[in-house]
């Protein structure tokens, strides 16, 4: 996220009982598929956040646009997601001289009814950071997402697509690059455009985006659920992703932790966590690491992620 500064037995059947059935089996499949959504083990998304700290190590000790971190972080995601059976594709584009990448990962199952759901995170860091939070954090809660409905072979009603952004720190260049090359009859079939930035904060808040209510709505459900409550994500406004989708009229939402905002004594009354303090004091920092994140924040909202791809992609 670019930088901001803040105030404080078995039976003989007939043929057509066999028939049957299968038909049963497949129904039963698409049943399971349009029911609740998984709940994703936290353990597997911090391993992909190991494997990001391992690049940014290699690499400088950052994942920034235009090094080498970068392209080893699209090289490890884009490997797990053609393993996946995802169909994907780079995105070239450039900025300030350096050549940098959109990753784009479609699911080629379902889809049927011509519209998309689209789910992206940024992937790059700042150069003075490994970058785990902002914004390893997001990819990889999107990244075990994908590979959650390729491993149930969802066929979900909206094509998913899942993209992972290059160069967001310079203010959103490749999600502005892609919506603006993006033919118009392409942009109208996206149904929305859900963006995460910043979902492990160390002592973290639960922001949800308010720009476009319904998708809200459905967000501040999920949270009430868990008996978390929310508050609206307007310390993010301008500052990621999603604001190319929300120029082009495309509804967006999303979820956010907290950067360099100092949690309040009433934030930290019903979240739990330090008052006066950053909600992510290595914002931007070497340490930003994998010991930055909050596990259960990351869980909670991995699953929020997992529980809105199926709310609005898998089941809508």
């Amino acid at each position: 996220m670019p930088f901001k500064q803040f105030r404080p037995a078995v039976v003989a059947v007939s043929t057509m009982s066999v028939l049957l059935l299968g038909t049963a089996g497949v129904h039963a499949e698409e049943t399971a598929q349009a029911g609740a959504a998984p709940d994703i083990a936290v353990a597997k998304v911090m391993r992909h956040l190991d494997a990001l700290q391992n690049i940014s190590d290699a690499n400088n000790g950052n994942r920034a646009h235009g090094t080498t971190g970068y392209q080893a972080s699209v090289d490890y995601v884009r490997e797990k997601l053609d393993a996946a059976g995802f169909t994907t594709s780079l995105q070239e584009f450039e900025f300030a001289g350096k050549k940098s990448w959109n990753l784009l990962a479609d699911w080629p199952r379902g889809g049927g009814s011509g519209k998309v759901l689209m789910v992206g995170a940024h992937l790059d860091s700042v150069d003075t950071s490994p970058g785990i939070n902002d914004n390893g954090s997001s990819v990889a809660a999107i990244l075990e997402t994908a590979l959650t409905v390729s491993a149930k072979k969802v066929t979900p009603s909206q094509h998913l697509r899942f993209a992972f952004w290059g160069t967001e720190e310079e203010t959103y260049i490749g999600s502005t690059h892609y919506v603006n090359t993006l033919p118009a009859a392409e942009l109208s079939k996206i149904t929305a455009y859900l963006n995460f930035d910043m979902i492990g904060s160390p002592n973290p808040g639960y922001f949800v985006y308010d720009q476009s209510p319904e998708i809200a709505r459905h967000f501040d459900r999920y949270f009430t659920a868990k008996g978390i409550p929310t508050e609206p994500a307007t310390a993010l406004n301008g500052r990621s992703d999603h604001e190319p989708f929300l120029a082009k009229g495309v509804a967006v939402g999303g979820i956010f932790t907290g950067s360099a905002e100092i949690k309040t004594p009433e934030q930290a009354a019903k979240w739990g966590g330090t008052a006066g303090e950053a909600m992510d004091k290595c914002y931007h920092l070497a340490c930003d690491t994998p010991a930055n994140i909050d596990r259960r924040a990351l869980d909670v909202n991995t699953d929020a992620v997992a529980a809105m791809v199926w709310k609005l992609g898998v089941r809508s």
